[in-house]
């Protein structure tokens, strides 16, 4: 019997209040000016044919679609039982809990990217099993996936980008100290998976998200 979805998460998994159709994001905005078919400057506005507002070249006519990025995360599991988190070391959320993860490359599939980014950031070779959600970040224009994962071996290895790792018995999560309300989602659906015995605390207030 699979376990319900974990309550009060939304149909989509938003991490913020920040409303859907608001277009490019002006941080994401302001680093694409030119476009890449002619080099000509790129204009925000109406589009024949478009639904919606786009960026476009005003020389060829050219539109740059803006969509969202594919971060592929990991909730490394012991045969204890116990959750692998890092420690981060790097912005955003530096110093902060959340799992290993990044960004999809384009010459390879979402479970190769789960084993390579839990690797490099941890020193574990992993065995993605089950997805346990998606997530949507629209503030950093991401969609986060995160799968459960066997740890089939390997050592802690701390580096840049992890200032430690650690395992973590499920009673034990450091939910106070967990970076991004995306990972805080994740780790609480697959409790609700895992260990329905126990209640994830509601989202601290005062982290990076």
């Amino acid at each position: 019997m699979t376990a319900e979805p974990a309550p009060d998460r939304g149909s989509d998994a938003r991490s913020t209040d920040i409303p859907s159709g608001g277009g490019v994001p002006p941080w994401l905005g302001a680093m694409l000016n030119f476009c890449s078919r002619c080099g000509g400057e790129l204009e925000f506005g109406t589009v024949p044919g478009e639904e919606r507002e786009r960026l476009a070249c005003a020389a060829c006519g050219h539109i740059a679609y803006v969509n969202p990025r594919l971060v592929v995360t990991t909730l490394p599991v012991t045969d204890d039982g116990r959750l692998i988190l890092l420690r981060r070391g790097i912005e955003p959320g530096r110093g902060w809990w959340a799992q290993p993860g990044g960004f999809l490359e384009v010459d390879e599939t979402v479970g190769e990217a789960g084993i390579r980014e839990t690797y490099e950031e941890t020193g574990l070779v992993v065995e993605p099993g089950q997805i346990v959600g998606l997530y949507s970040r629209l503030e950093a224009a991401v969609v986060v996936i995160a799968f459960e994962a066997r740890v089939v071996r390997g050592q802690f290895r701390p580096n840049p980008e992890a200032l430690e790792i650690s395992a973590f018995a499920p009673e034990a999560i450091p939910w106070s100290g967990i970076a991004f309300k995306t990972t805080y989602w994740a780790i609480r659906d697959w409790l609700h998976r895992r260990r329905p015995d126990l209640s994830a605390p509601a989202w601290p207030e005062g982290g990076p998200d």
